[in-house]
């Protein structure tokens, strides 16, 4: 699978772990930044990892920050991206599973290492049920045609 990835600089330390569990598990992932601990604005990488998968030029994306929830704000206002904040993996399998979710998003000061881990495998490994669950996402796709439409 090829992945876009990225972090601001309160991800750094966390993204470098999962890169190197992606390379482990087999995945390629292309790294967006940030590249080093110096202030950035997280608003500017989230847009640019969620225009990539959106653009389909990554099957998935992994977005980091301190809670992840910046991450996750930002990525869901581009069109076509599902960014689900998960810290368990409950949450990471049926991100996929339920909502197609094609973004990640993290929290480095929330969720320890060993479980970010545990929940990248989870989400990486859960596909997509459709079924019930199709019906759920075009009625997700019809908002997103309102708001172009205004």
């Amino acid at each position: 699978m090829h992945i876009a990835l990225g972090c601001d600089h309160r991800g750094l330390s966390l993204k470098h772990l999962i890169m190197n569990l992606l390379t482990e598990m087999g995945h390629s992932c292309h790294d967006f930044g940030c590249y080093d601990d110096s202030s950035v604005d997280y608003p500017d990488v989230a847009r640019e990892v969620a225009e990539a998968v959106a653009e389909g030029r990554f099957e998935r994306g992994i977005l980091i920050c301190s809670t992840g929830i910046g991450m996750s704000i930002v990525a869901n206002k581009v069109r076509g991206i599902r960014a689900a904040l998960c810290s368990d993996v409950l949450s990471a399998r049926r991100a996929r599973q339920h909502n197609d979710a094609n973004i990640l998003c993290l929290g480095q000061e929330v969720v320890g290492q060993d479980m970010a881990q545990e929940v990248v495998k989870a989400y990486l490994a859960a596909e997509f049920e459709g079924g019930r669950h199709q019906r759920r996402l075009q009625k997700i796709a019809a908002m997103e045609s309102l708001v172009d439409n205004k």
